[in-house]
């Protein structure tokens, strides 16, 4: 997901939540978040979730290690894409210049230009 944003050339941070935060099921989850100008404040675009093995045990989700034969209750992690309306009103918002709307390099073959005019 990171890496997505980098490419986007967006204003972005990560947030670890607190246990409080999270719903009783997870272990650990990071939220990645984009500034929006119009706002003032940044926004969720994407959450990724360790369940470490509450939903793989519900499943019988199971593996066996070569090694030692033993089985292995598996782990899962729970991640969503980038949440499409917020991107893109935040590419808007952050790349307004007075020519236009700056495209970040990664879109440019899709639109054709550097800028939308």
């Amino acid at each position: 997901m990171e890496g997505l944003l980098q490419k986007l050339e967006l204003p972005y941070r990560i947030l670890r939540l607190c246990g409080g935060d999270m719903s009783f099921t997870a272990a650990l989850c990071y939220d990645f978040e984009v500034y929006s100008e119009a706002q003032h404040r940044w926004l969720e675009v994407s959450s990724t979730s360790n369940f470490d093995t509450y939903q793989a045990n519900r499943l019988k989700c199971r593996y066996r290690k070569a090694e030692d034969k033993k089985v292995y209750i598996a782990h899962t992690l729970n991640g969503s894409a980038l949440a499409l309306p917020r991107i893109v009103a935040a590419l808007l918002e952050n790349n307004q210049c007075e020519e236009g709307i700056h495209i970040p390099k990664a879109l440019q073959p899709f639109f054709g230009d550097d800028m939308i005019r």
